[in-house]
């Protein structure tokens, strides 16, 4: 598997992400463009700590049970989200995809840029964990958008 921390297959999701367009179209779900950036953003802020989730014990639970099945398969479509992930107003897609790169680009600084490691929903998380959630979560969505 590619790494978010590996230069080379950072810079190969930046190219992806920056291929985003306001043509590019939704294969499933919901989310337009611009809110799958800005729901990607916001996932990959709560690896450095800049935003958080709240969950109750059972869901925390339940993430804790599912976390190496989940990161050991592809995601699903159309699986839920947390309430912090979800965008439903629109905004200007070069500045979403901008801080989507910025956000993204990072984790090539090395696993310094992870200042999480008890994930809210997962659980207690490895660097390997944040690779592999940020790596496939990226990834699922970009293939969203057939890039």
């Amino acid at each position: 598997m590619d790494s978010i921390f590996d230069k080379t297959g950072n810079e190969a999701i930046i190219a992806r992400i920056n291929s985003l367009t306001t043509e590019s179209k939704v294969l499933w779900g919901k989310m337009t463009v611009d809110q799958i950036c800005k729901h990607c953003t916001s996932a990959i802020n709560v690896a450095f700590g800049k935003q958080d989730v709240k969950v109750n014990f059972l869901i925390h639970f339940l993430g804790k049970m599912l976390k190496n099945k989940i990161f050991n398969s592809e995601f699903k479509r159309n699986s839920p989200t947390a309430k912090e992930f979800v965008f439903t107003n629109h905004y200007n897609l070069e500045i979403a995809k901008k801080e989507f790169v910025e956000s993204f680009s990072q984790f090539a600084h090395g696993h310094q840029a992870i200042k999480v490691i008890d994930h809210p929903f997962w659980g207690k998380m490895t660097y390997e964990d944040w690779d592999k959630l940020m790596w496939k979560h990226v990834d699922h969505h970009l293939k969203q958008f057939g890039v």
